[in-house]
């Protein structure tokens, strides 16, 4: 299945005009959270070639998915009646919730694209870096040319009377 090619400039505005609105009903650790990872996302988008930034931009979103579902249900106005502001707020909050695994999918396609490699394997508990890529440049030597003084060490030195 071919994922369409999606901007990341379109994936940090959505995010951040929802996290804005989002605001109006939520604020000080959710606001934080949120537009961290989306500094993260502009770091991003600044080093199109770097590994690091696509990289802490999605593990960002992943954790802020959690972050999310905590600070709504702790922090959903309750106890009277919510004025259209809240509903808004708490509407927009929610929908940025429900993007961000979809805006993850995407998020990780980019980190693929940009070269990165994340193989988990079935038999360990974390994720196995392959190294097969890897070739030396120094050429295998005969280990008798690696020292070529070893055999003047073994043997007497005769000094001159």
């Amino acid at each position: 299945m071919e994922l369409p090619a999606v901007n990341l400039k379109a994936i940090v505005l959505v995010h951040w005009l929802l996290t804005t609105w989002g605001c109006l009903t939520f604020s000080d650790s959710y606001a934080f959270a949120n537009f961290t990872v989306l500094a993260l996302g502009v770091w991003a988008i600044a080093q199109p070639d770097s590994l690091d930034a696509i990289i802490m931009f999605l593990v960002g979103l992943a954790i802020t998915i959690l972050l999310d579902i905590i600070y709504i249900s702790i922090f959903y106005p309750r106890g009277h009646t919510l004025s259209d502001t809240e509903h808004f707020g708490t509407g927009m909050a929610i929908f940025s919730l429900l993007l961000k695994p979809l805006s993850c999918l995407f998020a990780y396609h980019m980190y693929r694209e940009r070269g990165g490699e994340f193989i988990l394997s079935v038999g360990s508990f974390g994720p196995l870096q392959e190294r097969s890529a890897y070739q030396t440049i120094d050429p295998q030597e005969d280990p008798a040319l690696a020292h070529p003084y070893a055999d003047l060490e073994s043997k007497p030195t005769v000094r001159p009377f």
